[in-house]
């Protein structure tokens, strides 16, 4: 395991939380979920390119190799967002994303002063398989952020442990609503990918995990019997909503035609509420006065400069944020790997 691998252990250990949201607010989640879908795969929201997701994951990609969606698969599981920034999309759930409770709880977990809500999404899904290999989520930096970056270069800059003087503090509160019988659980390594697994087993209705989930190995089990577990007829163009035919079912279509329907007891439900916290108001205004950000191009250059000094041979590219074969490179060199201890599949 790479060396810097180490490094990537949450602020605090996770905290199991019960009943999430109320009985009201995850009705009223649910309703926005149904009425305006349907949903593009996680996939499709986060990367233009498969490259892209290589440089995400802990994978490499022989030099040479051109790379297509089928090759990188296409796990069925689909996100949409409900809030960014200060900015929740639909008034009727804003009490569940200006939510004191969890502010509170992630103030508490980094023993921080102030909180403020970031990040609100979800993912929704049927019978999937197991959520790939265990990954981080997106760090933003002071200067960087998912607004004016994209996702695989927050997540390689974390990687190379180079940019920890701009990281961001930040922390979830991740549910789940899944009332399956087969695997919907969720694996994570709070004491490093070199330690044990964290198991949170299904079925679960309304627990939640508060973690730091940019600096934790995790992934989602596989769910729901296997053999509905990969959809025949998807591509990157598929998408995830309500069936008109069926009150509480779901269905995923491609080009209008219909890949699978799926029944209420077998979706699963990950609400995802993030937030970034200040220690105290000198970090806070830190942040928000812009005194010690760092752009893109500073970060672009460290990584050349840091490549340049391993000896590392390649040639600068004109344009780095789309230039795929660099953003391979990336991939190859700051590939920290990852757990090795992955327990086993849920099996039906």
């Amino acid at each position: 395991m790479h060396e810097l691998a180490k490094n990537f252990t949450p602020v605090a250990p996770p905290q199991i939380i019960e009943n999430s949201y109320s009985d009201d607010q995850h009705s009223r989640l649910l309703k926005v979920v149904r009425e305006n879908g349907p949903w593009p795969l996680i996939l499709a929201e986060n990367f233009k390119t498969p490259e892209e997701v290589i440089a995400t994951t802990s994978g490499t990609l022989p030099e040479g190799v051109t790379l297509t969606w089928d090759m990188i698969g296409l796990n069925p599981v689909f996100r949409g967002y409900l809030a960014r920034g200060g900015t929740c999309f639909y008034p009727e759930i804003e009490d569940c994303y200006y939510n004191s409770r969890y502010l509170d709880l992630v103030r508490g977990y980094w023993d921080c002063q102030y909180a403020e809500p970031e990040t609100f999404l979800f993912n929704i899904q049927g019978p999937t398989p197991i959520g790939g290999p265990p990954h981080l989520d997106g760090t933003v930096f002071r200067g960087m952020t998912m607004e004016n970056t994209p996702l695989w270069l927050l997540l390689t800059m974390a990687k190379s442990c180079l940019f920890n003087h701009w990281r961001s503090k930040k922390a979830q509160v991740i549910s789940w609503y899944y009332k399956g019988q087969i695997g919907g659980g969720f694996n994570c390594w709070p004491d490093g990918p070199a330690g044990a697994p964290l198991q949170i087993q299904a079925p679960m209705w309304g627990r939640a995990v508060v973690v730091e989930n940019e600096m934790m190995f995790h992934h989602g089990q596989a769910t729901g019997p296997q053999s509905l577990r990969k959809p025949a007829g998807m591509d990157i163009s598929s998408t995830f909503g309500a069936d008109p035919n069926d009150p509480t079912g779901w269905q995923i279509e491609t080009f209008g035609q219909i890949n699978q329907h799926i029944p209420a007891e077998e979706m699963r439900f990950l609400v995802h509420w993030g937030a970034r916290l200040f220690k105290d108001l000198g970090d806070f205004k830190r942040t928000y006065d812009h005194s010690d950000d760092i752009s893109a191009d500073q970060a672009i250059n460290m990584l050349i400069g840091d490549m340049q000094t391993r000896g590392v041979q390649f040639e600068v590219p004109t344009d780095p944020l789309n230039d795929n074969n660099f953003v391979g490179l990336l991939a190859r060199v700051y590939d920290i790997g990852g757990p090795q201890n992955i327990p086993a599949d849920a099996v039906d």
